[in-house]
């Protein structure tokens, strides 16, 4: 089999950082407000910016407040379990890493004793109507490494006393989200509108700012992470004043991904994006060539971070550290074309590919690919020893 010929434009399909929007260059940092202090009133601007530009996309309601966090999603996300979680009992919803690492948290850390785990393998999401919701709720909406999301908010209760704080790193600006069913949100710059990492987004609740207010956790807690002081709320987090210094050049590119956003029409564009190119990995495993989702039914599978796995029966009676092997020639082959970096599954997910489709990747770019998966596939196949 022939190598295809067309390749990729851009063959960043990473999950994370994820491709920069499609023109992106160095001149979009030039405002930059590089050397100056970010306690500047027109630093502080530009992080009150980043907010309100994604609060109006989103659709964030006003009552909810908005802050930015230092260390990308895992420090909002850290920052909102270490603070509010502890005076109910917690149900984690577990069906990937990440959601592993955050049971690690709730249950090695802080040491919660009431506490449920509901556990799925990958590619599948544990029964959520098993969730109390009388109970804190701890869950990732996407599971970044397993390729699969929550479908929706249906089984979150309206009427409730609890918590439920949501990683939402993968799903922001690529899915709709039930903001009135969640009371915590995070996500990072560096995954859908393809910023660089540092801050994560943090969006509490009216529900969770009372929690705040009135709980005072019996764990220390890091200053990186403190959301109180002196027995109220930080103010700052939500007014522009970061807890650390941030890069401007990183707020600078996080602005520029949000005006890219509104430019091509906001929140329904971009999940709009993603289901097309969903929809091209669609048909590659429609076609039978070799491939499939590792999240086998479609109202859970993720639109952004897609897993497929290795279907051809050559591959598939393999082992697998056999199946790994196999990965790892195929994504070094493609990364030596130049056609795709970066996209052997998660380290922790079983062998596969987990290619990014968030809105920042062109359909054409993932119809390009396509051809060159196979092509990769039959190649190192050829090259396994026979039975």
């Amino acid at each position: 089999m022939d190598a295809p010929t067309l390749k990729p434009s851009n063959p960043c399909f990473g999950s994370g950082p994820t491709a920069k929007r499609p023109g992106w260059s160095l001149a979009a940092l030039e405002k930059a407000l590089v050397g100056r202090s970010h306690r500047s009133s027109e630093a502080k601007a530009r992080l009150n910016e980043v907010c309100a530009r994604s609060r109006r996309i989103l659709g964030i309601p006003d009552e909810y407040r908005i802050g930015i966090l230092p260390g990308s999603d895992t420090g909002a996300f850290e920052a909102a379990m270490w603070n509010l979680l502890g005076p109910r009992g917690v149900d984690c919803i577990v069906y990937e890493s990440f959601g592993e690492g955050w049971l690690t948290d709730v249950q090695k850390q802080l040491k919660i004793a009431d506490l449920r785990i509901l556990r799925a393998p990958y590619g599948e999401l544990p029964d959520l109507s098993q969730v109390d919701c009388g109970r804190d709720v701890v869950f990732c909406w996407n599971g970044t490494t397993s390729g699969v999301r929550v479908p929706n908010g249906d089984w979150i209760a309206a009427e409730r006393t609890s918590l439920t704080l949501c990683d939402a790193t993968s799903a922001v600006f690529a899915m709709e989200l039930p903001w009135d069913k969640l009371d915590v949100v995070t996500w990072s710059w560096q995954k859908v509108l393809g910023g660089e990492a540092q801050h994560g987004m943090l969006v509490l609740s009216p529900r969770a700012l009372a929690r705040l207010q009135a709980w005072d956790p019996p764990w220390p807690i890091p200053k990186l992470l403190r959301l109180k002081s002196k027995g109220k709320p930080i103010e700052g987090i939500f007014a522009g004043e970061t807890i650390n210094t941030p890069s401007m050049l990183a707020v600078e590119d996080a602005l520029d991904g949000l005006s890219w956003a509104e430019s091509l029409g906001g929140l329904p564009a971009l999940i709009a994006r993603c289901r097309a190119n969903l929809a091209v990995l669609e048909r590659l495993v429609a076609a039978g060539k070799g491939f499939g989702f590792l999240a086998k039914r479609p109202e859970i599978r993720s639109p952004t971070s897609v897993c497929l796995t290795l279907e051809d029966p050559a591959v598939a009676r393999l082992d697998e550290a056999g199946k790994q092997a196999v990965v790892k020639a195929m994504t070094k082959l493609l990364a030596e074309a130049k056609v795709a970096y970066d996209i052997a599954s998660y380290r922790e997910a079983p062998a596969g590919l987990r290619i990014w489709c968030g809105a920042t990747v062109e359909t054409s770019d993932l119809e390009a690919l396509v051809p060159w998966l196979v092509f990769a596939l039959e190649t190192v196949k050829r090259q396994l020893p026979k039975d």
